[in-house]
């Protein structure tokens, strides 16, 4: 077996960490998908996150395994090899699932930041929603590059800023986690709603999956994707457990149903609020306006390129062409409109709608992809030979 050298393993290492820093920006950071998902469902919530954790593993490795031995690095074409004789179906199908997720993602970017922006100043959440719509817009038609080459950076520091806010609150808040704990596991509520919810949550996530494949480029061998994803199981667990055992010291907090940003409550109700308070609020808010930007500009590429020439001369011009410009205010706007449902509605409504469509489009073709493969009853031409692991061999 070939050895890993220090090439590969930085390879690998950066893929975990793409799949880090895709599950957890600010949406992620506000706590909202914590409690919808998994802490609502009691003392399942100890276990349900690493669940979905563990799925989204095994299905970003096989798309990665596929894609490597495919050289499909392209959502497109990665679907059109990988659903075959389907795939004038289920290809189209999928762009209908990147569509859905342009239009939540943004959404939720905007009503983390509008939520965040509004608990911290006590401006109207439509005022801070629309003073960060009008700052999306015109970052997301000059200043794209900048917001690309910062979103990594935005990301760790979003990182950094939840563990200089959870651990020490787990530390000082030890007495009130352990109470919960014990109140869930008194009353245990149903495992069967536990169980749905986390896998609802692995569906919705999976749906930038065709997104995910370009990142296989690199690789060398089918060791490579198995490596990335354990590396990204490792970490994401250890986040998403301590940020659920965190958020567990308010879950019995009367205020929780008011508020639509739960951190901020345990920031106030915690130690070092003064200082961490406005830290972690103005993270998320920049992570947020990141995600919204780098959503919004696929999209406005995916138009222009297709529509327009005149792109390929204000690129070269630095300029923003016209249709570049009107699909950015359309796509703003929709996203401004959406995100007046609510930070919360749409993370319990909208990414549970885009989890039912992404089980229909990738999941169940996924697992039965999956299954065939293993029964060897694909053909070979639907699952080629990783000749490079074979010359390594």
């Amino acid at each position: 077996m070939k050895l890993i050298d220090k090439k590969n393993m930085s390879v690998t290492i950066g893929v975990a960490f793409v799949w880090f820093t895709t599950q957890f920006g600010g949406g992620f950071a506000s706590g909202a998908q914590l409690f919808q998902y998994f802490i609502a469902f009691g003392i399942w919530t100890l276990i349900t996150p690493i669940i979905a954790q563990c799925l989204s593993a095994v299905y970003q490795w096989y798309a990665l395994r596929f894609a490597h031995r495919n050289k499909t690095y392209d959502y497109r074409s990665f679907n059109n090899r990988f659903y075959g004789k389907f795939a004038p179906v289920f290809s189209n199908l999928y762009e209908v699932v990147y569509f859905v997720l342009l239009c939540i993602a943004p959404s939720v970017a905007f009503a983390t930041g509008g939520a965040t922006m509004a608990a911290l100043t006590g401006i109207p959440y439509i005022i801070c929603t629309l003073i960060i719509g009008v700052f999306i817009f015109f970052v997301a038609i000059y200043g794209t590059d900048i917001v690309r080459k910062a979103a990594a950076t935005l990301s760790v520091l979003i990182v950094v800023g939840l563990l200089i806010v959870y651990i020490p609150n787990i530390i000082a808040q030890w007495g009130s986690i352990t109470e919960t704990i014990k109140v869930m596991a008194d009353n245990p509520a149903p495992a069967g709603p536990a169980l749905w919810k986390s896998f609802l949550y692995f569906s919705f996530q999976l749906a930038s999956i065709g997104l995910f494949v370009q990142h296989a480029k690199p690789f060398t061998s089918d060791d490579d994707a198995k490596k990335s994803m354990i590396y990204g199981l490792i970490v994401n667990i250890g986040i998403i457990s301590l940020c659920t055992v965190g958020m567990l010291a308010i879950a019995t907090n009367p205020e929780l149903g008011n508020v639509s940003v739960p951190i901020l409550l345990l920031v106030k109700n915690g130690v070092g609020s003064t200082f961490m308070l406005p830290i972690i609020s103005l993270l998320i808010v920049l992570g947020a306006v990141s995600t919204a930007v780098n959503m919004i500009a696929g999209v406005v590429n995916r138009v222009t390129s297709q529509f327009s020439k005149e792109e390929a001369v204000s690129a070269d011009s630095n300029k923003p062409s016209k249709l570049g410009v009107i699909t950015t205010f359309v796509f703003v706007v929709m996203a401004f409109g959406i995100a007046q449902f609510g930070l919360i509605p749409l993370v319990a409504k909208g990414y549970g709608y885009l989890g039912y469509i992404t089980i229909a489009v990738v999941v169940i073709p996924f697992t039965i992809h999956m299954v065939m493969s293993l029964l060897g009853l694909l053909n070979k031409s639907e699952v080629l030979e990783d000749k490079t692991e074979k010359i390594a061999r």
